[in-house]
């Protein structure tokens, strides 16, 4: 019943949300979250809760309960999880955002679960249009070629970085992943997602150049 009301949960969060940070964001984490669990002898109740959960307190998307996790807890409280298990999700969901070289390998294979999920969704086709949709929302240009991609930035410099591109943020963020997947079932699926990107980013710059 409580995953249900999970569901219930953060459909009326992100019922209005445009910026690929939505209710079929979150169920799609979900599903890929369950998938990689089973493989890799997970606590299911953990990481189903800790994927429906995991972006209701996000710091770019609920900036005033970022630090307390307050939206989580308080859905957690109201039906019945105990404060050890609250305890255990809410440090998954601490640990699950990517935040340039402060970004952190979780402690446990639940959270390692969660966060390899989240990242799965911000690849391929879908992580694609996730880019474009959320560079949208913030007032960002598609691309841009004199503003380069930053590398190597740290937390605060990833969350400042206000004036880069939706082609960019391949570069800074997306094209990364593959290679801090943490377990080997994400290793094995990000491969085609990964794949997805580079052929997507070489037709893009030949359109661009206007070569064909």
């Amino acid at each position: 019943m409580i995953i249900e009301n999970a569901i219930e949960y953060v459909k009326q969060i992100f019922a209005n949300d445009c910026s690929g940070h939505d209710y079929h964001h979150t169920m799609r984490v979900y599903r890929l979250t369950v998938q990689i669990a089973k493989q890799e002898n997970a606590d299911m109740l953990i990481v189903q809760l800790a994927a429906l959960l995991h972006d209701v307190d996000d710091a770019k998307l609920s900036p005033e309960t970022y630090a307390t996790k307050k939206n989580a807890i308080d859905f957690m409280e109201s039906n019945g999880v105990d404060n050890k298990m609250i305890e255990i999700v809410c440090k998954i969901i601490a640990e699950v955002s990517f935040v340039g070289t402060d970004s952190v390998v979780p402690s446990t294979i639940e959270g390692k679960c969660v966060q390899d999920a989240d990242r799965l969704d911000a690849m391929g086709a879908i992580g694609i249009a996730r880019t474009f949709a959320y560079g949208g929302s913030k007032g960002r240009k598609i691309y841009d070629p004199e503003i380069k991609p930053l590398v190597n930035m740290s937390k605060e410099e990833y969350r400042q970085n206000q004036n880069s591109t939706s082609i960019n943020h391949f570069y800074e963020k997306l094209l990364l992943l593959k290679d801090m997947m943490n377990t080997e079932t994400a290793k094995r699926m990000a491969e085609h997602r990964q794949a997805v990107m580079e052929a997507y980013l070489e037709e893009f710059m030949t359109e661009w150049e206007g070569e064909w």
